[in-house]
């Protein structure tokens, strides 16, 4: 009998070829990469909106009738960690249809009572070995802003929970989402205690067992008790998160640079830890009253912008910042991300055993021991000045010389400070027609845009992560025509006629920008940090005159992407 099976597998395996995985897993596009992208090839004639599929019922053999199965699988709340999601293109036509008028957006852009979820996280993250287990720090935290939260008595039943695994949303190779969704199966408890609008990670590690090079941060979300009738929220993920092994002693190549090194007007932060005990980290940090501090529970992020040396470093509102990577000897200047204070000029020192060399000017790595020295302080060597802790204030310390070395200074701990790279993932959604029965993720997100064209042909293209087949493009109150899902990154909308984004202004003289959001089947609004603007003619028209060809421009800034097209 043996000898029968040892025959029937061999003659299975012989006959069965080997299945290609023909899944690719979805990079985002780089936060330094420019938001304006040129077109590789014409965009093709936009198809009209595909009607809506209705549910139809299969009969049985036996005459009986069963309505088809969503493939859309919601948890139950006694295992908060399984979760088995196919998110395919029946899944979201399985929605159900809830319009969204142009009266429920208005009403939505004018009070924002949106909800925002908010992952911020280092951008590398050390492994641990054997029994040693060396926590994420700065710990990953998920904040909870927006109108439409509740928080005094909503996060009460609001379940949270974090680990490490897999990108959540795979495309195959026809860009659509993929049924297989990988995820840790050890996910820890994420409080938000007593009220606050944030919760941190502190005893998230990687274990020793784990291989790979890059991860990313998984959180769940759900609704306790029976707050809600579909108490699943959704899964949402962090930005990559390059593993290390520990800080690099040694200058990095050019291939390694980008991922390893810090380039100015990139986000870090700081963090000093007293005699290498992890109870003793303290954060640099902005409180409430747009104050520094040294906190033990919450890590602020920065910008590192690199300054001219030459250039007389008065403190003023506006400064000139250069680009490149942050070298050792290099003029800086820390703008916090979220307040915007800023501290004074500062001179980034490499630190070696609590000594300051003055002399280091290699590129600044993840990771690394640093000191800041005061650029307007004392020119005289004798009483260099460092950015210090004392407690939880934020101080200036007097380093001191080393008599037999002309170009080391000797500091204590609480002016040594670690620096490390920082990212954040944001998720911004408002349930417009009320709760809806599925879960918010995956959540689109439009990163960049590319106008096409102009006058009333005018298209924009979209590229981002997590699209879907039942989403439809928004110009402020106005529905586009036409969107056509491409894949899940690529979404093409038409530009909507001016008159019928603002139907009392035949013609205006300024320009009239309009946001850019994404709804769902089920009244789903997401809003997108991109801005399209209308430009009109200085003029209207004269009559028997004809138009002069519509004019098509596109613009950036810092924080958002603005297209302009004239009319």
């Amino acid at each position: 009998m043996q000898l029968a099976m040892y025959q029937m597998l061999t003659n299975f395996a012989s006959n069965s070829t080997p299945r290609e995985d023909s899944s690719l897993r979805f990079r985002s596009l780089s936060d330094h990469q420019s938001p304006i992208i040129n077109h590789q090839k014409p965009i093709k004639r936009l198809c009209h909106k595909r009607p809506r599929l209705v549910k139809t019922n299969n009969r049985t053999s036996s005459g009986t009738t069963t309505a088809a199965a969503s493939n859309l699988n919601m948890p139950t709340t006694s295992s908060p960690v399984g979760f088995n999601g196919n998110y395919n293109d029946e899944s979201y036509e399985e929605l159900e249809h809830r319009p969204l008028t142009r009266e429920i957006m208005a009403t939505y852009l004018s009070t924002r009572r949106h909800r925002t979820v908010t992952v911020h996280h280092a951008k590398v993250a050390q492994k641990s070995y054997g029994n040693e287990k060396r926590f994420f720090c700065p710990p990953p935290c998920v904040y909870l802003s927006g109108d439409g939260w509740n928080h005094d008595f909503e996060q009460d039943n609001l379940c949270t929970m974090i680990g490490i695994g897999e990108p959540l949303y795979l495309n195959d190779n026809n860009g659509s989402p993929s049924g297989n969704i990988t995820q840790s199966s050890e996910m820890q408890h994420l409080p938000f205690d007593n009220g606050k609008r944030f919760g941190a990670a502190k005893t998230l590690f990687i274990s020793d067992s784990d291989k790979r090079k890059h991860i990313n941060l998984n959180v769940k979300m759900m609704y306790t008790a029976d707050f809600r009738d579909s108490p699943y929220i959704g899964m949402f993920e962090s930005r990559k998160i390059k593993v290390i092994s520990k800080p690099s002693k040694k200058k990095q190549s050019v291939k390694n640079a980008e991922s390893v090194c810090i380039q100015s007007g990139t986000k870090i932060a700081l963090f000093n830890r007293l005699r290498s005990q992890n109870v003793s980290t303290r954060f640099l940090h902005v409180d409430e009253r747009n104050q520094f501090e040294a906190s033990s529970h919450e890590w602020g992020s920065f910008y590192i912008h690199l300054v001219d040396n030459e250039e007389p470093c008065m403190e003023s509102v506006t400064f000139s910042v250069k680009e490149g990577f942050v070298q050792y000897g290099s003029t800086v200047k820390l703008v916090c991300s979220v307040t915007n204070q800023s501290l004074p000029y500062m001179v980034i020192r490499k630190v070696d055993k609590n000594r300051v060399l003055l002399d280091s000017d290699e590129p600044v790595s993840q990771l690394h021991k640093c000191a800041f020295e005061f650029k307007n302080g004392p020119s005289s060597s004798s009483s260099i000045v460092y950015l210090c802790l004392t407690g939880e204030r934020i101080v200036g310390i007097a380093g001191k010389p080393c008599p037999n070395e002309r170009f080391r200074v000797d500091i204590n701990d609480s002016a040594c400070w670690t620096i490390i790279s920082t990212d954040k993932a944001e998720y911004t959604w408002f349930e417009a027609c009320g709760p809806v029965s599925h879960p918010i993720t995956p959540v689109p997100v439009a990163r960049h845009i590319v106008v096409d064209g102009g006058g009333t042909a005018a298209t924009i293209e979209l590229t981002g992560e997590n699209f879907a087949p039942g989403l439809s493009v928004w110009f402020g109150e106005t529905e586009s025509p036409c969107t056509d899902y491409r894949s899940t990154q690529t979404i093409v909308a038409e530009v909507p006629q001016f008159s019928s984004v603002m139907p009392n202004m035949p013609w205006i003289q300024r320009p009239i920008s309009t946001p850019i959001s994404l709804v769902r089947r089920d009244g789903v609004v997401y809003l997108t940090p991109l801005m399209f603007t209308y430009t009109p003619q200085p003029a209207p028209p004269r009559k028997n005159t004809p138009s002069p060809p519509a004019v098509l421009s596109v613009t950036s800034e810092n924080n958002f992407c603005e297209s302009e097209i004239l009319i």
